[in-house]
């Protein structure tokens, strides 16, 4: 049972995008285990390899020795495929977000997606006005699991680490929350729970079913 809780004490909630509120991973990790093979990066699990990370530190990290004209065709091939992926929620995800709206509690989206992206989905899954704040690949030059987006999303919302909850799937979002001083509560929707247990302060499957007392629970204790 959450112990007695004023406003002031909740946490603000923090939300990644892909595997957190929309099921997109399985179809990134299709995109990008085919283009992994016919880029010839020699990786296996490509996708599993890169989730979390910002277009441009793939480049950088993976592509760094190949040709402009080469990192262009990824980028063009990349924002062709999330000009038009299906953004399906993740089950429970928007009703959660809506309960937390209901119950004034302050909260960003933080994710390594881009402006553009992140436009459609807010349009086409009628998420306008749910976020207090935005942090999208556009703002950040370091993105997970360096902390950077996290402590930028906290500065927007003039609060301190501390008082913020994170919800990742990724293991390179968890450790930038948990880097930022955050508590994380971490979704078992791309990874097993076995190995997200000793990552988070909780593990949990999904948001379906979840209540307001959940959140003051991990908020507040």
């Amino acid at each position: 049972m959450a112990k007695k809780c004023q406003m002031k004490d909740l946490k603000i909630a923090l939300f990644d995008f892909d595997g957190v509120v929309v099921d997109t991973e399985p179809v990134y990790d299709l995109f990008w285990n085919d283009a992994s093979l016919r880029y010839g990066t020699g990786i296996e699990h490509f996708a599993q390899v890169i989730k979390g990370t910002t277009l441009p530190a793939i480049l950088e990290t993976y592509f760094a020795d190949r040709s402009e004209e080469f990192k262009q065709m990824v980028v063009a091939e990349s924002m062709a495929f999330e000009r038009t992926m299906p953004l399906p929620p993740m089950p429970g995800s928007i009703a959660f977000l809506r309960l937390l709206k209901e119950n004034n509690v302050k909260m960003g989206l933080v994710t390594s997606s881009d402006d553009v992206k992140v436009r459609r989905a807010f349009q086409e899954l009628n998420l306008e006005g749910l976020f207090d704040t935005v942090v999208t690949a556009d703002r950040i030059t370091r993105g997970k699991p360096d902390p950077a987006c996290y402590l930028l999303a906290a500065k927007d919302l003039n609060v301190l680490p501390a008082q913020c909850l994170v919800f990742e799937d990724s293991f390179a979002g968890i450790q930038a929350g948990t880097d930022a001083g955050m508590r994380v509560i971490a979704l078992s929707t791309t990874n097993p729970v076995e190995q997200l247990l000793t990552k988070a302060y909780e593990v949990i499957p999904g948001f379906e079913g979840l209540t307001f007392n959940d959140y003051l629970v991990w908020s507040c204790n």
